[in-house]
């Protein structure tokens, strides 16, 4: 018999569960070939004894092995090792002691790495701070729970827990298309919306179906960081614009497309990501008549629409597209939570259609039933309500931030008091060099973004976006407080 009590050691102090750790020590053994197939095991009760563990565990354990194809019971003759394993020569024990049933550090091929795309890094949303989000804590969590509830207990909608429309539950959709339509100007059908795990997706599919290597698209001389390097990932050249208080800059538009060819503009028109300006009016106009003239493609990305203090906010691009050259892409994820990922992208039919095609082969469908709780939550205005709420309140909290920064830190940061949004763009004093500072906030238990992800050159532009809205007043006050401490205790003459 072989020596089962030193080939299985099963820790207890693992989160993993005893009987699953007899089954992936036996499984790995197997493996190694140092158990053949067909091998007779010993039975549950000799083998808990031997391990000094219950008999049930090892029930369990057997019946997970033979779940899996390691082994076969036979009743009155006992378990065996599968018979169809592979025949593989095993291996001399080494005299190094080796960590078992631990994972390779890393594989055993060349992974290409991709050096244009940052290491994805933690969020550090368990600590405080100026975040660029919204607060989860104002989510309508009842009211999603219950539509949630209701969608999942009613029998005719068992139908979605299967595979449905790639391009998004249809319900979902008209009930979009109407929001749409009413709150932007916009004149689509649920025919003109594509519903994808947040705005990211659609803009990655948009450069898989519309791109192609060496094309041009123009971007904003600062830009949204997963934007520039979607497009880059496709294989485009970025032709960057300057951006000013009025927004890109058309004028140098133009003349860039009197030189070359260009194939898309991307925008963040509502307020330019990060610096928060807004795309005036005749920009705006101007904008459209090139795309006409020129044929090159708009891209819209309306991320945060839903949040304006001052006035009525300016209708998008979209809403005056008479030619079908403007894709608009949104989100729901910044108007309820981040966790919602749910976003969409509104285009002709034909092009909605090819990125359903091209969907497939990355994600078959979205959420059909959180798609319908949505669809619900719209219906019954509980959507709008939130919206509200969440807009005074941030609005209130823009306000109380902007004064704390003007009376505690003049002459140190300077920004203008954004008309929408979740965040203002805020220039440090170069006496104060941002990624020292967020590393001695951070060992305080206070997150701000170092503002690195911005900077598209060799020379720091020392700013950066400070969230206000995923604070309330009283963590505001404290943020203030720390920052306000470390900048004068630390700053540089």
């Amino acid at each position: 018999m072989l020596p089962w009590r030193t080939i299985i050691v099963p820790d207890k102090d693992c989160d993993t569960p005893i009987y699953l750790q007899i089954a992936n020590a036996i499984i790995q053994e197997m493996k190694k070939g140092r158990i053949g197939p067909g091998i007779k095991l010993p039975g549950t009760r000799q083998m808990s004894e031997i391990l000094e563990v219950h008999r049930k565990t090892l029930v369990r354990s057997y019946e997970e092995l033979d779940a899996q194809g390691w082994i076969e019971m036979h009743p009155s003759k006992g378990t065996f090792t599968s018979k169809e394993l592979p025949e593989i020569n095993p291996r001399r024990f080494s005299v190094r002691t080796e960590k078992r049933n631990s994972f390779p550090s890393e594989t055993g091929y060349k992974v290409r790495i991709n050096n244009n795309i940052r290491k994805p890094a933690l969020t550090y949303r368990n600590i405080t701070g100026f975040h660029d989000a919204p607060d989860v804590r104002l989510m309508p969590v009842q009211e999603l729970g219950r539509a949630y509830k209701s969608i999942l207990s009613r029998p005719v909608n068992f139908k979605y827990m299967s595979y449905v429309d790639i391009a998004g539950v249809q319900k979902f959709r008209e009930v979009l298309s109407e929001y749409l339509n009413s709150s932007r100007g916009l004149q689509t059908s649920f025919e003109n919306i594509m519903i994808t795990r947040g705005s990211q997706m659609g803009l990655y599919l948009l450069t898989c179906v519309l791109f192609s290597k060496e094309e041009n698209v123009i971007i904003g001389d600062t830009n949204y960081y997963y934007a520039d390097r979607c497009f880059e990932n496709a294989g485009m050249h970025l032709v960057r614009v300057k951006v000013d208080e009025y927004g890109i800059d058309v004028d140098a538009i133009e003349k860039i497309c009197r030189k070359k060819k260009i194939k898309a503009i991307y925008i963040t028109s509502h307020h330019h990501y990060p610096t928060t300006v807004t795309l005036i009016a005749s920009r705006r106009i101007k904008l459209l008549e090139l795309s006409e003239k020129f044929g090159f493609i708009i891209i819209e990305d309306d991320y945060d629409y839903d949040f304006h203090y001052c006035s009525s906010p300016i209708l998008p691009l979209i809403s005056a597209d008479q030619k079908g050259m403007i894709i608009y892409i949104g989100t729901l994820s910044k108007t309820i939570a981040p966790a919602i990922r749910t976003g969409y992208v509104v285009a002709p039919p034909n092009l909605i259609l090819e990125l359903a095609r091209i969907r497939q082969i990355i994600d078959t469908q979205g959420d059909p039933i959180m798609e319908l709780a949505l669809a619900e939550m719209f219906s019954e205005g509980e959507i709008r309500r939130h919206m509200k709420k969440a807009l005074q309140e941030y609005h209130q909290r823009r306000d109380f931030l902007c004064e704390l920064l003007t009376q505690k830190l003049p002459g140190i940061i300077e920004f203008k008091t954004p008309d929408g949004g979740l965040a203002i763009w805020a220039k440090f004093d170069k006496s104060v060099p941002l990624p020292p500072l967020t590393e001695k906030l951070r060992s305080q238990g206070l997150i701000l973004s170092n503002g690195l992800i911005h900077n598209i050159s060799s020379v720091s532009i020392n700013t950066t976006r400070m969230g206000f809205a995923w604070m309330n007043r009283k963590e505001t006050e404290r943020a203030i407080a720390i920052l306000t401490k470390t900048i004068k205790t630390n700053r540089t003459t």
